[in-house]
């Protein structure tokens, strides 16, 4: 864990928390030392502040510079207005979906297939073999991977319940917002609200992948997938808050775990789509995901940029792949 960025000190003096928690990118913006508490070693932020309102507003959505992946449909570069909206600060934690599955008693996807896949350079040297996958294979089928242990039988996300979970298919997405009144947001709100109110930008804080030299967001640093240099400090997930929010308040909208949007995926039906609250295709093969992961390279996946795109399965089922929702009013449902 990185000094840099986790606030220590059980026992000591409250006075100043939210500062150094601010200062640390653990603590949001206007956060006093009451709305922040300490967990795990962290300041984490209260329920008070879970929601962040991004206003109506029109924004310049999608890429077509010479980064862009044509066949994602990343272009074209379009003006497109989406109506206000209430996003949770933070992608879902480990927590708060147990919280979830202690409610209800649910099991995901990956529970009831019996595996899911895992990345292999978080495994042990000794892991037996598994299938792996032809044009990726860092990726190994892990039997008994799931978000309660996301590296198989053996493992735990105790320590970690303020990383975001993984191991949760759309399916599974859809079902903790049916619980929560919660939706997952479209493609649209959500490339809005990572944008954080800045223009054309490739990050959420600008273009400059590291500014002054400082890491924003947990990616891939070294050689893909041999070698990390670890310059962010994190190997797999990091905290929810481990690095600062952009301008409307969100944390970690690019890197750490891709999150899932509500719409089917389709590399050219936003060509012709309204651009007033666009909500995608009525039906397609994937959904839509958005904000790359911690296994993101410059090299091979340059896709922890705002207006990058990417699909899967809605039971796929991996350890990079979580999601945030939107607060959704009484009695309100949402399209599936």
């Amino acid at each position: 864990m990185s000094a840099g960025i986790t606030v220590g000190g059980f026992g000591k003096e409250q006075r100043g928390i939210a500062s150094r928690a601010r200062e640390a990118g653990r603590c949001p913006r206007g956060a006093t030392a009451g709305q922040c508490e300490w967990k795990n070693g962290a300041v984490q932020a209260s329920e008070i502040d879970q929601w962040v309102k991004i206003p109506t507003g029109t924004f310049l959505m999608g890429n077509d510079d010479d980064v862009a992946y044509p066949g994602d449909g990343e272009g074209p570069t379009r003006r497109v207005t989406v109506g206000s909206f209430e996003m949770s600060r933070t992608a879902v934690t480990n927590e708060e979906f147990a919280e979830f599955v202690d409610a209800t008693g649910f099991r995901t996807v990956a529970e009831v297939e019996g595996s899911a896949f895992v990345f292999a350079g978080l495994l042990p040297d000794d892991f037996p073999p598994t299938r792996g996958v032809a044009s990726a294979p860092w990726w190994r089928l892990v039997e008994g991977a799931t978000w309660r242990e996301p590296q198989g039988p053996g493992s735990t996300f105790e320590g970690r319940g303020d990383h975001p979970v993984v191991h949760v298919a759309w399916m599974d997405a859809m079902a903790y917002c049916s619980w929560s009144n919660t939706r997952l947001p479209t493609e649209a709100e959500w490339e809005r609200a990572a944008r954080g109110g800045i223009e054309g930008a490739r990050f959420p804080w600008g273009d400059e992948r590291t500014p002054e030299g400082r890491h924003l967001a947990n990616v891939w640093q070294g050689n893909f997938p041999s070698e990390n240099s670890l310059e962010d400090e994190w190997y797999g997930t990091a905290p929810v808050r481990a690095y600062e929010p952009n301008g409307f308040g969100l944390y970690n909208m690019v890197g750490n775990v891709w999150e899932w949007c509500q719409d089917w995926f389709d590399p050219t039906f936003h060509r012709g789509e309204q651009r007033v609250n666009p909500t995608g295709p009525n039906s397609g093969t994937q959904r839509v995901m958005r904000g790359g992961s911690y296994l993101c390279h410059e090299s091979y996946c340059f896709r922890f940029r705002v207006a990058a795109r990417s699909s899967n399965m809605p039971d796929a089922s991996t350890g990079n792949l979580g999601f945030r929702v939107v607060n959704l009013p009484a009695g309100r449902g949402q399209k599936s």
